[in-house]
């Protein structure tokens, strides 16, 4: 008779190995969800930031002025009125000459009153208001 030896799991190991990458699945993932949208929101804040202090601030230092708010963001990526700006950069304000989306691909709102400019994104529900994850995010309450 030959002694073999077998190697490998049993079912009831396999099964212990199981359970418990069950339960550490269930203690993580509540901590994990919602994660994401967070996530989102704060990089909304840092584009906005990027292109109030980055191609907002350029045109106005070259035109002495921002863009009103009929010309939008539109204006960084082409001269709106070359008589209006003689001193616009020839080729435009943002890279590629395309203006940056939010996190949910979708155009900023840009509004100029009377220099204080403001930039807007309607958040995950792309309908202005909203609470929680679907609130609108708002350069002003950026930090």
């Amino acid at each position: 008779m030959k002694n073999r030896s077998k190697s490998g799991f049993t079912l009831i190991e396999l099964m212990i190995v199981i359970v418990i990458l069950g339960l550490l699945a269930a203690m993580i993932m509540p901590s994990l969800t919602g994660k994401g949208e967070e996530a989102k929101r704060k990089l909304v804040c840092v584009q906005m930031k990027s292109i109030y202090n980055g191609a907002l601030d350029m045109f106005k230092i070259d035109n002495s002025r921002y863009p009103t708010t009929d010309e939008g963001l539109e204006a960084l990526v082409k001269n709106p009125d070359p008589q209006k700006y003689p001193n616009y950069s020839p080729s435009g304000y943002f890279k590629d000459n395309e203006i940056p989306k939010d996190s949910w691909g979708r155009n900023f709102i840009y509004m100029n009153n009377d220099g204080k400019v403001e930039l807007v994104s309607l958040g995950a529900d792309a309908k202005e208001g909203g609470t929680k994850e679907a609130a609108d995010i708002k350069l002003s309450q950026c930090k």
